[in-house]
């Protein structure tokens, strides 16, 4: 194959009028409607310079175009890299700096914002508007529908995802074509997806579980997607009798059993309901098998792995685990301290190792050799034991992430916002059990002075500084952290204390 990624996801449509995507308003874009939108967009790509193993970052908002630029770096080598929307200026900054992205596409609204970030970065800015209108495709329509593609190996990178650590820093896990496209191959065989399914698309697509997963399985599948661009029950409940599968975070199914109208009879044609990207409660699977009489399937997959294991498609879907390793992955665990597998049973550092795992962070040689191993084996930061059937069962983490409504947070990145706001003189950041968002954010405050800190210009500071889906649902202050005798900040006491805070 020329380039295994494209020829293999898109290329294979070329000249057929089936349709991909379908939308809100009842129109639909065929397959060769999206190649001829992703063919002039790889033109406009490379009349502006960006060659191949270039990076290109987007943070624009869902949308057809959105995902067809996808397709365009894939067709033209370059590396994509797409940002959550919510991330602000300064954040948006590092990414394209680090990164070394040549372009940087927006929406226009944040055009003034991020213009003079491009400009100190070197990149290029261009526009995108949810409704395909933008200064992008605005160039595009003048260019050819047909463009030829790149040559990639499988080892080549196709895609940038940047995961925050723990110091707050962020680091951009690189993902080669292979890495995409044996995961893609393994999940449409293992969730049995066809050319007759009809995906429900209601997730973002700048992380792992909405592009990679939904859309590469889809393509590969033959299938076709409802697109949204986002979560809305009423869409959702609407378009249900049309689709046969679903992805969600737990926060979708919560929300769809709290509305009177998601019934059995609505989901009598669907086939499949995938959950992942974080925890869901086994309360959420009971009412969910019960109301409906499907049983959500729950799977397990980061940023640099995309997906490692899953619940079967025949067979048990055990609440509270996330299934067992996928056909090609191997999953072990560890002792934290000397790297020892571990028997089953025993609770331990989950590490997996197979054609999916990353090819390492970027620019960071010591971070990658503290994560990934000479062997192959990736140190994913997560907690977890094997029952004797070999279910994985994840029970924490060893870094302290946050997974909320399905989004990563990392507490130092916030504590670091926390410490420089005036009255603070230290914080500590822990997730809590929430019953919408699987986990939320509180923020623990000690006072610098009597006066104490301003809790409420916090938060419009925070609100600048850190994307909203990062901000504390609520600041306590304290009258000083728990501290063990090494002087290190016991965050499981908080959260032991703190835990109920948002239980009805």
């Amino acid at each position: 194959m020329t380039n295994p990624l494209y020829d293999t996801l898109f290329g294979r449509y070329a000249g057929k009028t089936t349709p991909f995507l379908h939308l809100p308003d009842g129109s639909a874009i065929t397959h060769n409607d999206f190649l001829s939108m992703a063919a002039r967009y790889a033109h406009v790509f490379r009349d502006a310079g960006v060659e191949p193993g270039d990076r290109l970052a987007v943070q624009i908002e869902k949308s057809p175009q959105a995902l067809a630029i996808y397709a365009a770096c894939v067709q033209s080598g370059i590396v994509f890299l797409p940002l959550n929307t919510a991330y602000t200026a300064a954040e948006v900054s590092y990414f394209v700096e680090n990164s070394g992205a040549k372009l940087l596409i927006c929406d226009t609204a944040n055009e003034t914002a991020l213009t003079p970030i491009a400009q100190s970065a070197g990149a290029q800015l261009e526009t995108l508007d949810a409704d395909g209108v933008g200064t992008l495709s605005a160039q595009a329509e003048t260019m050819p529908n047909r463009f030829p593609t790149v040559t990639r190996s499988p080892d080549d990178l196709a895609a940038f995802l940047y995961t925050s650590g723990t110091t707050g820093r962020s680091k951009g896990a690189m993902l080669s074509q292979q890495n995409l496209l044996s995961n893609a191959e393994t999940l449409v065989d293992y969730w049995k997806f066809t050319d007759q399914d009809v995906l429900l698309h209601a997730l973002p697509i700048f992380h792992t579980h909405g592009l990679f997963v939904a859309s590469n399985i889809t393509l590969l599948a033959g299938g076709s997607m409802i697109f949204m661009g986002k979560f809305n029950p009423d869409q959702i409940i609407e378009n249900m009798p049309r689709a046969t599968s679903m992805m969600g975070v737990p926060t979708f199914y919560t929300r769809l059993l709290d509305d009177t109208r998601f019934t059995k009879a609505l989901t009598q044609h669907m086939r499949l309901f995938i959950s992942g990207s974080a925890p869901l409660l086994a309360d959420t699977h009971i009412q969910f098998e019960s109301r409906t009489g499907h049983r959500i399937l729950e799977r397990y997959g980061m940023t640099e792995t995309n997906m490692n294991t899953s619940n079967p498609y025949d067979g048990e879907r055990r609440a509270g685990t996330v299934g067992m390793p996928l056909p090609g992955v191997e999953l072990k665990i560890t002792d934290s301290a000397s790297g020892e597998t571990l028997p089953d049973g025993e609770v331990g550092q989950i590490e997996v190792r197979g054609p999916n795992v990353f090819q390492g962070y970027w620019q960071m040689p010591e971070k990658t050799a503290e994560e990934l191993r000479g062997d192959g084996f990736f140190i994913t930061g997560d907690l977890g034991v094997v029952d004797p059937d070999g279910y994985v069962q994840i029970v924490g983490r060893n870094k302290d992430l946050i997974i909320s409504g399905g989004y990563n947070i990392y507490p130092k990145e916030i504590e670091l916002v926390l410490d420089e706001q005036p009255g603070v003189l230290e914080s500590a950041v822990v997730g809590v059990s929430h019953p919408d968002f699987g986990e939320t954010v509180v923020g623990f405050l000690v006072a610098s002075n009597e006066v104490g800190p301003d809790l409420d210009a916090i938060s419009r500071n925070v609100g600048e500084s850190l994307a909203r889906f990062k901000h504390p649902k609520k600041l306590i202050v304290l009258p000083k952290l728990p501290r063990n005798t090494m002087g290190k900040v016991q965050k499981n006491l908080l959260r032991e204390q703190f835990g109920d805070l948002f239980s009805s």
